[in-house]
């Protein structure tokens, strides 16, 4: 018997047929496989990610001031997520293992939140894309202001973690709308 629903695919399925929705990570059997990527050709690849971390205004003074009691959130934070993204194919289990070239994360604070804004870029020259790496870096940097400050603002929100822009391999360029 054959089960098939969310997530599911039903046996006997083919690798074409699954990678035709969009699910590259499956294999002719429906299960969780990692991509081989050896018969791709090497090009530069670039991704953009972001995410936004909303906090009280003081807690945003206190990073701006660079008072924060556990340091300099900032510089902890980009460094937070150079060293994730370095490392994103030991957090996500089908994430090929790459040479990274580059990796930036630039937090800026925004008053108008209030909050800091985080973009990450990831580079490299491969078979295989950065948008994973990106998203990771942008992640945990947000995740590490979190960290430095939850003792002075618990209601702190980690939000629009997302990709923002990806360059290179066979799909080509995509880009987020503007205002999305």
């Amino acid at each position: 018997m054959t089960v098939e629903g969310p997530g599911r695919q039903a046996e006997g399925r083919d690798a074409a047929d699954a990678s035709s929705h969009g699910l590259s990570h499956l294999d002719a059997r429906g299960r969780a496989s990692m991509v081989d990527v050896g018969g791709k050709e090497e090009t530069e690849r670039v991704a953009r990610a972001g995410a936004v971390v909303t906090m009280a205004a003081e807690t945003l003074a206190l990073i701006v001031d660079q008072a924060a009691p556990k340091g300099d959130v900032i510089a902890a934070a980009r460094l937070a997520g150079i060293l994730a993204a370095k490392r994103t194919h030991e957090l996500i289990p089908l994430c090929h293992q790459l040479n990274l070239t580059a990796v930036t994360v630039e937090v800026e604070p925004d008053a108008s939140l209030p909050g800091l804004r985080i973009v990450t870029e990831a580079r490299l020259r491969g078979r295989t894309g950065v948008e994973m790496e990106a998203l990771v870096a942008a992640s945990v940097a947000a995740l590490t202001v979190y960290d430095m400050c939850k003792a002075v603002d618990r209601g702190m929100e980690v939000t629009h973690v997302r990709l923002l822009e990806k360059r290179g391999g066979r799909s080509g360029h995509w880009r987020r709308g503007e205002g999305a």
